[in-house]
Parts: structure tokens; sequence; C-alpha cells
């Protein structure tokens, strides 16, 4: 089948930078979906977005979909057909219904008989006639929250749509989309080429528009000329380095069509104010870069990204340079000031302010969180009083200038107005570290108080939430109680900390009066203990054993860890398949005998066969080896141990009827094997694993 590339862009007003990849990113895969779906064979898809631009190319297209064979069974040959072989009314009806005569027809042998059947050739539909709908479809289907109309059209798109091209090879695919007849033109920069160009072929598209019309089309290559050009910029005017965020990178990206890196400076005196302040303030008004110093120390310097060539660079500069200066004024102004009130005065402000409307104010939580921190740190061997002395404080550096004007200054802010006010380190330090992790990856805190301080503000939150019936659901998060849970497990197991969840929740409902559900501190850490099994799949580990560690719910995270590895590390074994297959079976028979009412006392004297002898003997030495290994929760080298039952227990199975005729002689069998169970189940159900076929 003959093949040719396609395109299609769309033209528009400026599109909202922070959505411009999400958009085409779409864009493209509902293009793929949609040509998947109608079975036309096709080559590579690539994708270009700029602000005013979307587009898709399509490599090696076919020409139309590929012939369909069809086949429609009708009646059985026995009821198409009367005594004379004339056609019955039930074979003539369903020809007519075929538009075709019953000499067209066709019989098909089964097992079951023969029937009629129709057999033809639908002819695939040709791709021009294809495209627009399959384009409809995927701009229908992009993530845009809120549509918008424009003039007189009743089309609805994400901004202003003013023109389109479909081109398949070099004919035009004139078919109507969002309103407008596509052509074969595009417009260039608005700037630098404010007039219409052609495209002659989908693969001269990004070649016109970068050679003609000063605009660089691929949003990759546009990214990585800016990182290029940044970079270079503070390495050769600035022997500095420009530090680039790749969110601030994608925005900026989204934001030109043809980029020019330009380096500003502002006033040494703002260096005065915290580092942190000042690169927010250029990053989140401005999308400035800013540049540091080998020491990475911020320098007095920043990097905008200009959508033109400027013949005047220096007054493109020299505007920037004004815009920023009242910006960090401000930022300076807002950190003297606040310096003059300390922290513990405005712990008072935090009493209008509401956190939940059940659960009370700012000020209520953070009553609450120290006297639950203060508590958290005795357990894990931190100083009490300074958890709780940062947990009063903790929230307070939201009522202050700076934060109020850069809300993502909170904490940060907090640790230089407390190291200001001469608390100690440790407090300082917690203020910050109280929100750590603060998304997947995140650095944790470096301190015990902040350790103490973070989980205590998390688990008040999961605890009051959950208490008053206003869990997370599928859809809706709004105190961001998933991310909170794996935070708190997070900290526990890789700062390695003694704490218990059941403890810490009921420590926690304590401190709440207000709470209408039911055991709402168990309710939590079922929760908690959930999010495990997505924090386990990420390492590659699978749900089997996660689910094995969480049927004896271990309530410790540090625990619950270290089983999960140990469980991994034993279902590598060459015994464990038939250990959990063993498991399963002890597992089944002890339901089916009494379960929990079978004992563990084995009678030497009614051991009969050598097998049982054997086994016995076997699981006695195991137990004196491993139970101090569960003691000082060494699972790992336990399971290890436990490992080499495989051969006995295969052995009793084969040789040994655990359901002997005499009653005495079962039950001592039976209480040897949930002997058995038993000391695997110190660490995890293995029953629940993968067992051999």
């Amino acid at each position: 089948m003959a093949t040719q590339d396609f395109l299609v862009e769309l033209g528009t007003e400026e599109l909202p930078p922070k959505a411009l990849k999400p958009l085409s990113d779409a864009f493209t895969a509902g293009i793929a979906k949609g040509l998947e779906d109608a079975g036309i064979a096709f080559g590579k898809l690539e994708s270009f977005a700029a602000p005013r631009r979307l587009a898709v190319r399509v490599r090696d297209l076919a020409d139309a979909q590929p012939d369909k064979s069809v086949e429609k069974r009708g009646p059985a040959v026995k009821a198409a057909f009367d005594d004379a072989g004339n056609p019955t009314r039930a074979l003539t009806g369903f020809a007519t219904s075929l538009g075709v005569t019953p000499d067209q027809l066709d019989t098909l042998e089964t097992d079951k008989g023969a029937w009629v059947v129709y057999r033809s050739v639908e002819k695939g539909r040709p791709t021009v006639e294809l495209m627009p709908e399959l384009v409809e479809q995927s701009l229908a289907g992009l993530p845009i929250p809120k549509r918008m109309r424009w003039g007189a059209y009743r089309t609805e798109f994400v901004r202003p749509v003013h023109w389109a091209i479909m081109l398949f090879g070099n004919k035009v695919v004139d078919a109507p989309i969002m309103g407008l007849t596509p052509g074969n033109k595009t417009r260039g920069h608005r700037f630098h080429c404010p007039k219409s160009l052609i495209v002659p072929t989908p693969g001269d598209y990004e070649v016109v528009l970068k050679q003609e019309g000063y605009v660089i089309a691929d949003f990759a290559e546009r990214r990585e000329q800016i990182r290029a050009g940044v970079t270079t910029l503070a390495e050769k005017e600035a022997g500095g380095k420009a530090v680039i965020d790749e969110e601030l990178l994608d925005e900026v990206t989204a934001l030109n069509e043809w980029p020019a890196p330009l380096m500003g400076r502002f006033e040494e005196r703002f260096l005065e104010v915290p580092a942190e302040a000042l690169v927010s303030s250029m990053k989140e008004h401005q999308k400035y870069f800013h540049v540091v110093a080998a020491d990475g120390k911020i320098m007095p310097l920043f990097i905008t990204v200009a959508n033109l060539d400027s013949k005047e660079p220096s007054q493109v500069i020299s505007g920037n340079e004004k815009v920023i200066r009242p910006r960090l004024a401000d930022a300076a102004f807002f950190y003297e000031t606040d310096r003059k009130t300390r922290l513990e005065d405005r712990i008072e402000q935090l009493k209008p302010i509401v956190f939940q409307e059940k659960l009370g104010s700012i000020y209520d939580k953070s009553v609450r969180v120290a006297a639950l921190a203060k508590k958290i740190a005795d357990a894990i061997g931190s100083d009490p009083a300074l958890a709780e002395r940062a947990a009063m404080l903790a929230k307070t550096d939201l009522v202050t200038e700076m934060v109020l004007e850069f809300t993502d200054l909170q904490g940060i802010m907090g640790q230089y107005y407390a190291t200001n006010d001469g608390e100690p380190e440790d407090v300082a330090k917690a203020l910050n570290e109280q929100y750590m992790p603060r998304f997947a990856g995140d650095d944790l805190p470096t301190t015990l108080t902040g350790c103490a301080v973070a989980i205590a503000d998390r688990l008040d939150s999961l605890v009051g939430l959950f208490g008053i019936n206003q869990p997370p659901s599928g859809t809706r998060d709004p105190f961001a109680l998933r991310r909170a849970s794996l935070g708190v497990l997070r900290i526990i197991i890789e700062r390695e900390l003694p704490l218990d969840l059941q403890t810490c929740c009921q420590w926690a409902e304590e401190n709440f009066t207000v709470l209408t559900e039911k055991d709402t501190a168990d309710t939590v850490v079922d929760y908690m203990l959930e999010r495990f099994r997505a924090h386990y799949e990420e390492q590659g580990i699978g749900a089997e054993v996660y689910l094995a560690v969480h049927a004896r719910r271990p309530t410790k995270p540090l625990d619950f860890d270290r089983r999960v590895k140990a469980v991994e590390a034993f279902r590598q074994l060459p015994e464990a398949l038939a250990l959990a297959g063993a498991n399963k079976r002890v597992s089944n028979i002890l339901t089916k005998q009494g379960g929990d009412a079978i004992g563990e006392n084995v009678d030497r004297s009614l051991l009969q066969d050598q097998a049982e002898q054997a086994l016995a003997e076997q699981i006695s030495q195991q137990a004196d080896t491993v139970l101090p290994l569960f003691e000082k929760g060494d699972y790992a080298a336990a399971l290890t141990s436990l490992a080499s039952l495989r051969e006995p227990v295969d052995t009793f199975f084969d040789e040994v009827m655990v359901m002997a005729e005499d009653e005495a002689i079962r039950d001592n069998r039976l209480a040897m094997l949930n002997q058995l169970r038993n000391l695997f189940l110190r660490v995890a159900d293995i029953s629940l694993l993968p067992t051999a076929s």
C-alpha cells in the first residue's frame, strides 16, 4: 500500500505555558490511538509545540485502510433449502437483507453442521476521508479544564484558533476542522515574520518555520537550545553556573518561539535577603534563571529568555532589570520587617486561621502536634522539649509578610527567622524540615527534632480527618493524606526510627475531643500500611511479598520493611517455592482441623515414623536457631535458616499420613505442623507466595 507523510497544525493565540507540553503530548497520543483504532498503518509520529501552535506529523501513513474480509452467517443449510433443493423463505430473506441473490452465497462446514454464509471484501476507506474526523476526535479529548469561544464562532478550544494546516503528501485535506478550512499556510514569528508561509509538504514543516519564520517548532529542540544558551551565558559572562529548574525550563520553552538568553544584574545589597526569597521572586514572577558562584552562593545576576533577537539587547536587559528591582526590594522589605517580631509572638495570630472547620484552627493543630511531637521525640531518643518548642513555632511563619507574598517559602523562612530569634539550631531546622519530604524522592529531615515534628504534623492530620469521616476518596485528597502517609513511612524507614504506628496514632487520637468515628487509630494504621503496596511496587518487589508480610500486620514501619526485604530475598532461594507450597498445605489442614485451637505441644513419645521424628528434630533445632534472630529483627538470616526445612518437610508429606486414625497421634502431628507454620509466621505468611506447580 502506498504511503505519504501527513501533517496537521493548529494555529492559535498564545497557549497557556504550563499546559503546552501536556496538550501536545495528548494531541499526538489521540491521533496515534485514532489511527490504530481505524487500522491505518503508519510510521513515526512527531510532535511540535510552540506558544502559538500545536502540530503532529505522521510519517509513512498508508493512503487507505486495508481491505477487510467480511463473513456473515445465515441459516443452517438444512433450513435453507426444501426437499426439492429450492431456497426457503429463510434463505431468500437472508439474501435479500444483504442485497444479493441466493446463488451468491457460500456454505460453511463446522463441527455442528453446515451453514449458509455470505463472504465479501469491505473496501478500506481512503485516509484523506478519515483524518479530519480523527483530528477532531483527538482535539476533543485534550485535557482542557475550561474551553472558550471567540467571535461569532461556536467552536470551543483552550485559546482562539486562527489557522489550520492539513497536508497528506503535497495535497491539502480541505475538510473543516475547528470551524476552519485547512490549507498549506502557516504563520511565522509574531514580530520577526508577521506573514503567512507556505509549507509544501509535511517534511518541510519545521524547516520552513525555522529558516523563514523565526520559529523553532520542535519543543524538545527549543528546550535544549535554551538550556545550552543559559548555561553558556552564565559560564562565559559571569564565570558562574546557571541553576536550571526543569519545570521552569519547560515553562520558558513554552513561552518562546525564537529564544534569546540575556543576562541582567541586580544590586548586591539584595544578597542580604535569603537566597530562597530572591530565587522565588525571580522564578515565580519573572521566569528568570538565577546564577551561583563556584561555592554555591547566589550571584547578583539573572538570565531571562527573550522571544526575539533584539537589535538593542541592552534595552531588553535594562527593562528586565527595572522590573526585577521592585520585586527584590519588596522581598528585602518583608525580610527586614518580619525580623522585628519574634516567632513566638506570632503564635496568637494563628488562632483565627482555620485548619479545618471541625478540627479547629492552626493554633489548635499546633498545640496537638506539640504534644504528639514531644512523645515521639522521647520514643526516638531526641529532646522532647525541643520538639515541643519547634512544633509550637512550626506554623508561625505563615503569618509573616514574606510567606504571605511567597507562599512556597513556608518553613524555609521559619528557619531563617528562628535563627534570627536565637532559637536552638535543632528547633530552627525543624521549622523547615517539618515539610520534608515535600514530594517523592525529596530529602528527609536531618535532625531527630525535625523527624518528630514532621511525623507528628502528618499523623495529626491523618487521625483528625479520618476521625471526622473525611478520608481521601479515589479522586479527591485535598489534604494530601496519601503523600503524608508515604512521608511518614519514608522518614521512619530511612531514618531507622523505632516507632510503632499503632502507638503513635493512639497518641494522636488522645489529643482530640471532636472525633466521631470509632477505632480511628486502627483505621489510619490500616490505611498507612496499605500505602506500602505502591511503595514496594516502585522498587520492583511483587505484591505477593507485600501481602505475605501485611497478613501479619506488623505496625512498626522499620520492622515491616525488614520483613519485606527478608521475604523478597527468601523468594529467590531454590527452596522457596516448595516451602511456600508446604505452608499453604499446612495452613489448609490446620484451618480444617480447628485452626487457632490447635496447640504446639509435641509429645515425642507419640512420634512413630522416622520422617516425622526427623522433622520434629529439625523444627526444634530451627526454633533454637531462629528465635533469637527474630528477637533481633534479623528476618533474612532466620528465613535463610528455615529454608533448610524443605527436605524434611517434603519427606514428611511423602511418607506420613497426617490424619492418622489414632486421635492422639493425629493431634500430635497437627501440633508439630503448627509449630512449623508458626516459625514462618514470625516473619510473614509465606503460604501467600507463589508455589511450585
